[in-house]
């Protein structure tokens, strides 16, 4: 059966920051705080109330735990200058792909993978880049995403 996925709405911004919280705390010499959370919830909030901007996030509600959610995937929609074969430079960023432990295996992160590569359609993407870990390489695979030598660098502010 094929998970039901919807989009994130302001009352589950607590949720969608635990499920960020566990995405984080899987990947290797992550900083497992949670402080950060206060900070940013209220933010948060305010762009899942922004039904027309560039950024969404798609859950599915957790089958046996009421008012949690067993799956996130989030996503920003982006300009840059287009370029042969994307003249328009529409670009879908995808981040923040999490399930909850205890409901992995049940197609969750693909249904909700596949309703966000929707939405970036729908807002005229023809590319979507993201950053797999070595665990979640094979869905996205699966997917049509193919890997590139893309020499990332990164500078915090």
């Amino acid at each position: 059966m094929t998970p039901t996925v919807r989009r994130a709405t302001p009352e589950d911004a607590e949720e969608v920051l635990r499920l960020r919280q566990v995405m984080i705390d899987s990947m290797a010499g992550a900083d497992s705080s949670t402080e950060w959370h206060v900070e940013s919830l209220p933010l948060l909030r305010t762009r899942l109330a922004e039904r027309d901007g560039g950024f969404a996030a798609f859950v599915v509600d957790h089958p046996r735990r009421p008012g949690a959610l067993a799956a996130l995937v989030a996503g920003t929609v982006d300009y840059r200058i287009g370029k042969a074969g994307d003249p328009y430079g529409t670009v879908g960023f995808v981040f923040s792909v999490a399930t909850d432990p205890d409901a992995r295996r049940r197609g969750h992160a693909r249904a909700c993978m596949e309703t966000l590569l929707e939405w970036f359609r729908e807002r005229g993407a023809r590319r979507v880049h993201l950053t797999a870990s070595a665990e979640a390489e094979p869905l996205y695979l699966s997917m049509g995403f193919r890997p590139k030598p893309d020499p990332l660098l990164e500078l915090t502010l």
